[in-house]
C-alpha cells in the first residue's frame, strides 16, 4: 500500500470490522490502522466514521455488538476437564489401564481396583500442579487495564476497557496504559513505551501529524499507539482504530496458539521406556504362560499366571514417584524464584544446551544508572546501582570529591534535576522510575551529589519549557532565578548539544569553546559509547530580558556543562551464573534490540566470551546456516526484532540444540511456545508472554536460569535414581514366580500379585519419593550436557538393576524360602509346604526380606560409584524419614490383622526375623564391594 493513496473516502462501518485486521500474527503492518496514520486528523475521524466529540452512545452499543469485547485472545490451551483427562492418558498411564483391566480379566478385581486409584490420584495431584502454577501466572498481572477514560457525545466518561470500540476518542496520560491500537490525534509531550512490543524500554515521542510515507514496520510510525504498551509521560488523545483480537497483540495471540509445542525430552525417553518395560512384561508373561502350559496347567489357570505376572512386572509406584519428584523439584525452584508451570519441564531445564537471553531486565537490572560524568578536563564517577538513592559521586581514582570538585560539578547536578519530568519514588519497599527511565537516573545522580530536586525548584522555579522532540534531540526548561534573570537549561544527545554552545565551563569559568575543545568533547563522548553508556550532554544559558517564544530564539549561545555516561548495570550474580554455564557446556546466546557496542559492553561485562556482534539485518537468510553460526560459539544478537527470536529457537533446534530462551514482551510469546524451554519474566512480562512460557522467573533473574538447570539435571539423576530402585524390586518380585514355573509347581509359590502391588505402592513409594529428593552431585555443573540419544533405562540403569543389585535382591530373599523351611519347619527331612499358615510364614518372610533390603537399596541407590559411606548415610534427611515409615509399614503389613489377611501373611517370632534382619547387610557389602572394583577400574 502507498500511502498517498489512503487519502480516499470513509470505510463504510459494515466493513472496519473486517477491514481491521493484522495481515498475520507476526505483526505486519495493519491497513487501516496506516491509512488512518497517513491522513490529516479530520480525515482520520471521516474514516472511522466518528467526531472530535466521540462517538454517540447509541452507535458505540451497537459498534460492541457487532465486533465483540475489547479483550485480547490469550492462547486457547485444553479444558480443565481436558487437562486432567490429558494426566490419565499419557503414556505411561495407559500401561497401567491395561495392568488394571488385565488384573480385572485375571480374575483379582481388589488389585484392578488399586491400579486404578493409583492413576487417579496421580492424574488428580498432577493437574492440581500444574493449575496451582497456572493460577498464580494468571495473578502475576492483567495486560490491559480495566478502564478506559473516553469522550462520547461530547463528554468524558470512564467506561470498561472491554468496551471500547473502533472509532471511540481516548484520552492518555500519564501512567494509564493503552487499551487499544489508535490514531494519536492530539499529543501534549506524549512518550510511549512499547517494550511489550518491541523488547525495549526507550520511552518513544508520538506526535499528531500525518506520517509522509509507509515504514516497513508499524511500530515505526509515530502518530500511532498500540494496545499493551503504556504512557511514560506527556499526554494526549487518540482515536481508537482497532480492538481484542484485531489489534497487533490479537494477531501475536492467534500466532502463538497454532505453534505446536515439541514433546519433552523426559516425555520422548518415558515414553521409550514404557515401550521397553511393556514389551519386557508381556514377552515374560506369554513366555510364562507357555512355561506353565507345558508344565501341565490348564490352559485358563495358565493365562491367569501371566497375566499376574505382567502385572506384577508393571511398576505401579513409578508413575506416582516421578510426579511427586518432579513436583517437589518445582517446589524448590520456586523457592529461588522461577515458576514451573508444567512439570515436565524441570527435566528439560537440565537437557537444556543453549540459553537465549534478553539483555534487558534479564541480564541487567533494568534500571538505568548515571555511571560517569565528564567535565572539561576534569572526570567523576557514580557509585551505588539502580534507582536506590544509595552511593555518593567521586574523583575518578574513586576519592571523595574535595570542596572545588563539588562546586566544578554543581551546574551539570542542577541540570540533572531540573530539566526533567520522572520522579523516583519507594513502593513496596522499592525504589521505582515514574516516568523516563533516563531522567529517572539523573535524578537520582542529583540526589548522590546532596542536590534534591524539590529545593532546586524552590530556588529556581520552572517557567516554560520546550519538550523532547525526535527532530530536535534534546529537550530544554527555563527557570526563573531569585535575580529575576532566567536560566535555560537543555540536555540530549551530544551530537545536538554541542553545536548550539559557544562557551564551555572550565573550573567555574566560562571559556570559548574551540574547534579542538569540540573535538576533545566528542571524541570524550565515544570513549563512553565504547564502554555501553549511553551519553547525555548538558547546557546552560542564563537571560537577562524575558523568555523566547521558540525553542530555536532559546536555545542559543549556550554554555557547554558536560557529560553524562549511562549504562542498565549487569546484575552482580550474573558473571557468576555465566561462567557455571560455561562449565556446565551451555552456550549463552545474548538477545537485544539494543546498539551493538552497549551490547557488546553488556556482553563482556557479563563474562559472555562473544567476540563480535550480529545485527538482525545481517543475519543469514537460511536457518540452517543460521543455526551453524549459533551453533559454534557463545554469540551477542544487537537490533534483533523480537519476531527474529522464533527463527532463532527454530534454527538451533533443527541443530538438535535443547533451547531456552527468555521474553517479557508480547511479540516473544511465539518464539517462548515454541522452544524447548520458554522463560518469561514474572515482574516485567506480559500475561501473553507468561502464558506461552514453561517457565516464569519471579524476579527476571538470569542466574536463577543457570539454578533452574541445575535442578533439572538434579531431577534427571534423580529419576535414574529411582527408577534403578524399582527395577530392582521388580527382579526380586519376579524370581519367586520364575521359580515357581522352573520348578513345575514342586517350591510353593512365595509372593502373590497383592503382595507385589503393597511393595510397589504400600513400602516402595516414600523411599522413591525421598530418592527424587537428593540434592544435585557436587559436580553436577561441571559436565556437559547430556546428549540427545541419552536414555533414561541406558546401559548404567538397566546393568546396574538387571545385571546386579536386582539379581542380588532376589537371591537372597528367595533365600528366606530354605532358609525358614530348615531353620523353623524341618526341611529337608519334611516336604516344603506349600499352603496354610507354614506356607503364609515363608511368603511372609521373603516379602519382608525384599522390604529390607530395598530399605538399604534406597541409601544405595543415593550414589554411584561413590562409597555410600562417603556422602554419607544420613544427609538426606527426607530418606532416613521415609525409611523409618516404611519400617512401619512392613510392620503394619505383618501385624495388623485386615492387611495382614488381605496380603496373606502371617506374624513373624523374634527368631524368624533373624535371616530377614540379616539380608540387608549382606546386599549392603555386595553392592558396596562393587563400587569400589568400579572405583579401582576409573582410577586405572
Amino acid at each position: 500500500m502507498v500511502v498517498g493513496e489512503a487519502v480516499m473516502g470513509p470505510v463504510p462501518w459494515s466493513r472496519i470490522a473486517e477491514t481491521d485486521r493484522t495481515r498475520d500474527g507476526r505483526g505486519r503492518s495493519n491497513e487501516l490502522l496506516l491509512r488512518a496514520a497517513a491522513l490529516d486528523v479530520a480525515s482520520a475521524f471521516e474514516l472511522l466514521h466518528s467526531s472530535r466529540e466521540g462517538l454517540s452512545v447509541e452507535d458505540a452499543t451497537a459498534r460492541l455488538a457487532s465486533t465483540g469485547p475489547n479483550e485480547l485472545p490469550m492462547p486457547r490451551g485444553p479444558s480443565l476437564p481436558r487437562q486432567f483427562a490429558g494426566q490419565l492418558f499419557h503414556f505411561f498411564a495407559l500401561m497401567l489401564w491395561v495392568a488394571a483391566g488385565l488384573a480385572f480379566i485375571g480374575g483379582m478385581p481388589a488389585l484392578g481396583v488399586a491400579i486404578v486409584v493409583v492413576i487417579l490420584v496421580n492424574g488428580a495431584f498432577s493437574f492440581l500442579q500444574e493449575y496451582r502454577a497456572e493460577r498464580a501466572v494468571r495473578a502475576l498481572s492483567a495486560l490491559l487495564p480495566e478502564t478506559a477514560v473516553v469522550r462520547r457525545a461530547a463528554r468524558k466518561r470512564t467506561v470498561p476497557a472491554s468496551e471500547l470500540v473502533s472509532g471511540d476518542v481516548v484520552l492518555l496520560k500519564e501512567g494509564d496504559r493503552i487499551s487499544a491500537d489508535a490514531r494519536v490525534i492530539r499529543s501534549s509531550e506524549l512518550r510511549v513505551d512499547m517494550s511489550t512490543l518491541t523488547g525495549e524500554s526507550e520511552p518513544l515521542p508520538r506526535t499528531s501529524g500525518p506520517i509522509s510515507h509507509e515504514p516497513p514496520d508499524p511500530l515505526e510510525v509515530s502518530n500511532v499507539v498500540f494496545a499493551g504498551t503504556f504512557v511514560v509521560s506527556g499526554s494526549g488523545t487518540a482515536l481508537v482504530v482497532a480492538t481484542g483480537p484485531r489489534t497487533r497483540l490479537g494477531g501475536i495471540s492467534t500466532l502463538t496458539g497454532q505453534i505446536v509445542r515439541r514433546p519433552t525430552p523426559l516425555r520422548v525417553q518415558l515414553n521409550r521406556a514404557v515401550r521397553v518395560i511393556a514389551l519386557f512384561a508381556v514377552g515374560t508373561g506369554v513366555a510364562f504362560f507357555g512355561i506353565a502350559v507345558v508344565l501341565g496347567m490348564p490352559a485358563r489357570d495358565g493365562f491367569l499366571f501371566s497375566v499376574g505376572v505382567i502385572v506384577a512386572l508393571v511398576p505401579e509406584g513409578l508413575l506416582p514417584t516421578l510426579s511427586l519428584s518432579l513436583a517437589m523439584s518445582a517446589t524448590r525452584m520456586a523457592h529461588k524464584g522461577a515458576l514451573v508451570r508444567r512439570l515436565e519441564s524441570v527435566e528439560t531445564l537440565g537437557s537444556t544446551t543453549v540459553i537465549c537471553s534478553d539483555k534487558t531486565g534479564t541480564i541487567t537490572t533494568n534500571q538505568m544508572t548515571a555511571r560517569a560524568i565528564v567535565l572539561p578536563h576534569r572526570r567523576y564517577a557514580a557509585t551505588g546501582s539502580g534507582y536506590e538513592p544509595n552511593g555518593t559521586i567521586v574523583s575518578e581514582l574513586s576519592r571523595p570529591l574535595s570542596g572545588d570538585e563539588r562546586a566544578d560539578v554543581q551546574p551539570l547536578l542542577e541540570a540533572s534535576a531540573l530539566c526533567g519530568d520522572a520522579r523516583v519514588e519507594q513502593r513496596d519497599d522499592r525504589w521505582r522510575c515514574v516516568g523516563d527511565p533516563t531522567e529517572g537516573a539523573l535524578l537520582v545522580l542529583a540526589r548522590k551529589g546532596g542536590l534534591e530536586r524539590e529545593a532546586a525548584e524552590r530556588s529556581a522555579p520552572r517557567v516554560r519549557e520546550f519538550p523532547f522532540e525526535s527532530e530536535r534531540q534534546r529537550m530544554s526548561t527555563v527557570h526563573l532565578l531569585p535575580s529575576g534573570s532566567h536560566l535555560v537549561l537543555a540536555k540530549g544527545s551530544p551530537e545536538a548539544i554541542v553545536p548550539l554552545c559557544k562557551a564551555v565551563r572550565v573550573n567555574s569559568n566560562s571559556v570559548p569553546l574551540t574547534p579542538e575543545e569540540e573535538q576533545r568533547i566528542l571524541a570524550e563522548v565515544d570513549s563512553l559509547a565504547v564502554k555501553g553508556m549511553r551519553v547525555l550532554a548538558f547546557a546552560r544559558r542564563e537571560l537577562e530580558g524575558g523568555v523566547p517564544e521558540t525553542a530555536r530564539e532559546t536555545e542559543v549561545e549556550m554554555e557547554f556543562l558536560g557529560l553524562v555516561g549511562m549504562a542498565d548495570p549487569v546484575r552482580p550474580e550474573v558473571p557468576d551464573a555465566v561462567r557455571v554455564a560455561r562449565r556446565a557446556g551451555i552456550r549463552i546466546v545474548m538477545i537485544t534490540g539494543d546498539h551493538p557496542a552497549t551490547a557488546m559492553s553488556v556482553a563482556r561485562s557479563a563474562g559472555i566470551a562473544a567476540q563480535t556482534v550480529m545485527i538482525g539485518s545481517e543475519l543469514p537468510v537460511s536457518d540452517e546456516a543460521l543455526g551453524t553460526l549459533m551453533s559454534t560459539h557463545e554469540v551477542v544478537l544487537a537490533r534483533i526484532a523480537p519476531e527474529q527470536k522464533l527463527r532463532i529457537a527454530r534454527a538451533l533446534q533443527d541443530r538438535g540444540e535443547v533451547v531456552a530462551m527468555t521474553g517479557d514482551g508480547v511479540n516473544d510469546a511465539p518464539a517462548l511456545r515454541r522452544s524447548d524451554i520458554g522463560i518469561a519474566m514474572g515482574k516485567t512480562g506480559t500475561d501473553v508472554a507468561r502464558e506461552a512460557a514453561d517457565l516464569v522467573l519471579l524476579d527476571d533473574n538470569f542466574a536463577h536460569i543457570v539454578e533452574a538447570v541445575r535442578e533439572g539435571r538434579a531431577a534427571f539423576d534423580n529419576i535414574k535414581r529411582f527408577l534403578t530402585y524399582h527395577l530392582t524390586d521388580n527382579v526380586a518380585e519376579l524370581t519367586p514366580f520364575a521359580v515357581w514355573a522352573l520348578s513345575a509347581g514342586s517350591i510353593p509359590l512365595m509372593i502373590s500379585v497383592l503382595q507385589v502391588l503393597a511393595l510397589d505402592i504400600g513400602t516402595d513409594l516414600l523411599p522413591a519419593l525421598a530418592l527424587g529428593a537428593e540434592k544435585a552431585e557436587p559436580g553436577i555443573m561441571q559436565r556437559s550436557p547430556r546428549s540427545s540419544g541419552a536414555r533414561l533405562l541406558d546401559r548404567g540403569v538397566l546393568g546396574r538393576a538387571f545385571g546386579f543389585l536386582g539379581p542380588v535382591e532376589a537371591i537372597l530373599s528367595i533365600a528366606m524360602l530354605p532358609i525358614g523351611a530348615a531353620l523353623f519347619f524341618g526341611w529337608p527331612g519334611e516336604p516344603l509346604p506349600t499352603a496354610g499358615a507354614d506356607k503364609e510364614v515363608l511368603s511372609t518372610m521373603v516379602f519382608a526380606a525384599i522390604v529390607a533390603m530395598q530399605m538399604a537399596n534406597a541409601f544405595e541407590c543415593r550414589s554411584n560409584p561413590a562409597s555410600l559411606f562417603d556422602i554419607g548415610p544420613l544427609t538426606n534427611r527426607l530418606l532416613v524419614s521415609a525409611v523409618a515409615v516404611e519400617a512401619l509399614t512392613l510392620l503394619a503389613f505383618i501385624y495388623v490383622p485386615p492387611i495382614r489377611d488381605l496380603l496373606g501373611q502371617q506374624p513373624l517370632t523374634a527368631l524368624e526375623w533373624i535371616p530377614v534382619l540379616v539380608t540387608p547387610w549382606v546386599f549392603i557389602a555386595a553392592e558396596e564391594t562393587r563400587k569400589a572394583l568400579v572405583r579401582t577400574q576409573l582410577r586405572r
